[in-house]
């Protein structure tokens, strides 16, 4: 169905089997469209949550320690399930071609962002979330396919959310539970494996419920405003979006080719806004959360995209969207409408995920940045 994508991004990931980084290939260059000038950036992006008590910044701290990229071997599936949801394939089809806007080069105006380290010492970091109770979540992965959800504060203390995870991916925090991922393994997507569910875990008791099961490396996770959950597949014949119902039931794959999708995330306004891993052009599309099947509106991201590596994303109030570089080390601030870009940060390892700052001490004007060298980082944006 889609063996040309598989052949495509086999050779990036065989590389990683045998323990070389992902991003080992070097980019294609990619000519420059004509220059746009645009205005400079604000003093401060808008803060994905409620505004918070300002943690003071750190003293920047360089991290260039090179960190082999994760492969996880595919674990059995959880055998305990609550509300269990079986995955119905639909034959993957090629939706309208959309309206795409070409990337800009970063203009001269483009600010750096401040990075620093405020925690390190993790196993290999995947994604993160804010709990509101002063906790940022972390999902933490290894290269065997275990892993864990650990906790951490803005003073720097370390705790345990749940032990024993299966390779988890993305989080959502939905009131008093924490919801989940697991089976985000590179070997799981390439060889269908069906061991991936969605579970969560309650703030308060601890309790842990599975919510959808039989998923093929679910990576990316994001609640709709009707409680529906989008998880996204990066690798194998499965690559797209699935939708799980809020409810339990049958999970579907959305029949809309967008590519090896990892990244994704739900705006207040209504709108998906999903990146791609391992095809050839990096992009991000913008999907409308009434109709997910609609074509998209694209941006391209400059650079070769098997090297770029796009992982998570966060999305700003202001509609901007910062996507985390894998392979090229960096995070880059997007304009979906302009197609306007900045590279915020570079020089990062590996970072696999970026959230805005919210609850106690937590800089809700900064984002935060896991990574896989086990470093959770902060990015302050330039003042005027």
């Amino acid at each position: 169905m889609i063996l040309t994508r598989v052949a495509m991004v086999g050779a990036v990931v065989a590389g990683a089997l045998v323990g070389a980084p992902l991003a080992g290939a070097q980019p294609v260059p990619v000519p420059p469209a004509p220059a746009v000038p645009a205005p400079v950036p604000p003093a401060a992006d808008p803060a994905a949550a409620q505004p918070s008590s300002v943690a003071p910044t750190p003293t920047p701290t360089p991290t260039t320690e090179p960190v082999p990229a994760p492969v996880g071997a595919p674990a059995p599936a959880p055998a305990a399930t609550v509300v269990p949801a079986t995955t119905t394939a639909v034959p993957t089809t090629t939706a309208a071609p959309a309206a795409t806007t070409q990337p800009a080069p970063a203009p001269a105006a483009c600010v750096p962002w401040t990075v620093s380290t405020v925690a390190s010492g993790f196993g290999m970091l995947e994604n993160l979330a804010f709990d509101g109770r002063g906790n940022m979540l972390l999902s933490e992965g290894a290269p065997s396919g275990g892993g864990a959800l650990r906790t951490l504060t803005a003073k720097g203390e370390k705790g345990d959310l749940v032990e024993d995870v299966n390779s988890p991916g993305g989080i959502v925090v939905d009131g008093s539970r924490a919801l989940f991922t697991t089976g985000n393994n590179a070997m799981s997507g390439l060889m269908g494996a069906t061991n991936g569910t969605v579970e969560s875990v309650n703030l308060d008791t601890g309790e842990r419920t599975t919510l959808a099961k039989g998923l093929t490396m679910p990576n990316g996770l994001a609640q709709l405003a009707d409680g529906d959950l989008l998880t996204t597949t990066a690798l194998g014949d499965s690559v797209g979006i699935t939708r799980i119902p809020a409810g339990g039931g049958e999970s579907k794959r959305l029949s809309v080719d967008l590519g090896s999708v990892n990244g994704i995330a739900a705006t207040a306004d209504g709108k998906v806004v999903v990146d791609t891993s391992f095809d050839a052009t990096s992009a991000v599309h913008v999907l409308d959360a009434a109709d997910l099947t609609a074509a998209p509106q694209t941006v391209k991201l400059p650079g070769d995209g098997r090297t770029n590596i796009a992982d998570d994303l966060a999305v700003g109030e202001d509609g901007s969207v910062y996507v985390a570089l894998n392979g090229a080390g960096k995070v880059v601030r997007v304009d979906p409408v302009s197609g306007n870009q900045c590279d915020i940060a570079t020089g990062i390892t590996m970072p696999s995920s970026v959230r805005f700052g919210a609850g106690d001490g937590w800089d809700p004007t900064a984002l935060y940045a896991t990574s896989f060298d086990g470093k959770v980082r902060k990015l302050v944006p330039p003042t005027r």
